[in-house]
């Protein structure tokens, strides 16, 4: 049996977890130790076994990290800031709830997760289906042509995903952005 909880989060609740976030203070210019830290709680979040929804959230992490480590993707400037500094709120502050508790410590990380992910969906939309298209697409030629493609096929679905996280801020008449 499963039960299904949801609640709604309204303006002064996102602006109280967006004070919590201004607090932290992403270590943007060392990206291999955020991304580093964000591999290690992954890790103990998933050695903790989490409920099914925090796993769940935990995968959006690592394909976070992917996203900023993948050679062929090569995430330009401020897309590869704003994946960063996702990952580095991540580590900063104290949990609301104590990790320990059972069942529910790790609640407040799924929510921060959520809320992450969802202001990165255009960020992660083209990263995943540039690795549907690399997957399909593997070129058993020289790695010219396949470099070639690859570097056609990044420039296109991040340049989509500029224009679709551009065009989602100018629809907003009020909504509630983490960074950037």
């Amino acid at each position: 049996m499963t039960v299904r909880i949801s609640f709604d989060l309204d303006d002064s609740d996102l602006k109280h977890l967006r004070q919590i976030m201004a607090q932290a203070k992403p270590e943007q210019n060392e990206p291999e130790a955020v991304v580093s830290a964000a591999r290690d709680l992954v890790q103990s979040a998933t050695e903790a076994k989490p409920p099914k929804f925090v796993e769940e959230r935990l995968n959006r992490v690592e394909l976070l990290i992917r996203m900023v480590e993948d050679d062929d993707w090569q995430l330009p400037g401020e897309d590869r800031r704003r994946v960063l500094t996702a990952l580095s709120y991540l580590n900063q502050g104290e949990d609301l709830i104590p990790d320990g508790t059972p069942v529910l410590g790790f609640l407040d990380d799924a929510i921060l997760i959520e809320l992450l992910v969802r202001e990165l969906q255009h960020e992660i939309r083209a990263y995943e289906d540039f690795c549907a298209f690399r997957s399909e697409r593997r070129v058993a030629q020289h790695d010219f042509t396949r470099r070639d493609w690859l570097i056609a096929k990044r420039e296109m679905l991040q340049d989509r995903m500029r224009r679709r996280r551009d065009a989602m801020r100018r629809r907003r008449h009020r909504g509630w952005r983490l960074f950037g």
